[in-house]
């Protein structure tokens, strides 16, 4: 089945992604699941399961923190326990969470001493809303949790059981929706790694400075280059991605220039910067120096003045 490609905006001409069709239908196959299952409940930590069951996100930088969780009770709507800030958030902008979107926190991956009761209270809010629903004699399934939390939890009298494979099962058949935003996603990621590969890919040596310095990181992961700072054994492909942070580079020698051109098989096309930087025939010279972008020039004529850091970073020390 051919797959559309949509914008990555939504508009009001063209049906594109349906973000209210995909939060029903991943609850759905959740609550499928469950009701297949022995289990009463399903109370998640995991961030991405959280994300999965109530269409909430407060970031990545709480993807192992393992604080935030939702219980989603047999033949009911998920529960969501969040900081206290975040709570308000979603009951003011997620209409299908609303009431039921209440501030509570674990233990922060142990941040939160066990004197600070942050585990009992965990327990008890569970222990709580299965009473409600008749639910606190049944198996509790949950996907990853902190120690602590667990023996509160047994404390309380309820029985814990693995509710990881529920929930890879529920996420392994992906939707029509997540299909689309997976293809977008990937879309996305092509048009970035073609941007990098015409970045790093030189006019002439001397552009090499300026257009490989910031794409190194991504050069080496990406490409399995490896990040040496020796240079005889480099091709001219591979120092333009490896030489950008060479702690060999000194002084007086340019950060792209090896440090003994006798032992390299290729031939280094500038001098040290310093007096006499340039050579008479040098790439940057004449027309080419001409018709480089007033960013490239200034940094250019930086280096024929000052030191090898003045032509890395564009400024002289």
């Amino acid at each position: 089945m051919a797959l559309p490609t949509h914008g990555t905006m939504a508009v009001d001409w063209e049906q594109r992604i349906d973000f209210d069709r995909l939060r029903t239908e991943r609850l759905a196959r959740v609550k499928g699941l469950l009701a297949k299952s022995e289990m009463g409940a399903l109370l998640c930590f995991d961030m991405n399961n959280v994300r999965y069951l109530t269409a909430t996100h407060i970031g990545t930088w709480a993807q192992d923190k393992a604080n935030r969780f939702s219980l989603l009770p047999q033949n009911d709507e998920p529960i969501l326990w969040d900081f206290g800030s975040a709570a308000r958030h979603h009951q003011l902008h997620c209409p299908w969470l609303g009431e039921r979107s209440r501030p509570g926190i674990s233990m922060l991956r142990g941040a939160m001493s066990p004197e600070m009761g942050r585990a009992e209270d965990v327990a008890k809010k569970i222990r709580i809303e299965l009473e409600k629903r008749g639910l606190h004699m049944e198996p509790l399934g949950i996907d990853i949790i902190e120690p602590p939390v667990l023996f509160a939890l047994q404390r309380e009298g309820i029985k814990v059981v693995d509710g990881q494979p529920l929930m890879s099962d529920a996420r392994e058949i992906k939707t029509q929706d997540e299909i689309s935003l997976l293809n977008m996603s990937a879309m996305m990621v092509d048009a970035a790694y073609d941007e990098l590969y015409r970045a790093m890919k030189p006019v002439f040596p001397g552009s090499v400075a300026i257009r490989t310095r910031m794409c190194f990181p991504i050069a080496c992961s990406g490409r399995a280059i490896p990040c040496t700072t020796t240079f005889s054994t480099l091709t001219w492909d591979i120092a333009l991605a490896t030489t950008a942070v060479s702690p060999s580079a000194t002084r007086h020698t340019p950060w792209w220039m090896p440090t003994n051109a006798a032992a390299n098989t290729w031939t280094p096309r500038f001098r040290s910067c310093g007096p006499g930087a340039l050579p008479q025939k040098s790439p940057l010279s004449g027309p080419k120096r001409r018709n480089l972008g007033s960013r490239m020039r200034r940094r250019a004529s930086r280096c024929s003045t000052g030191t090898a850091s003045a032509w890395r970073f564009g400024k002289s020390r």
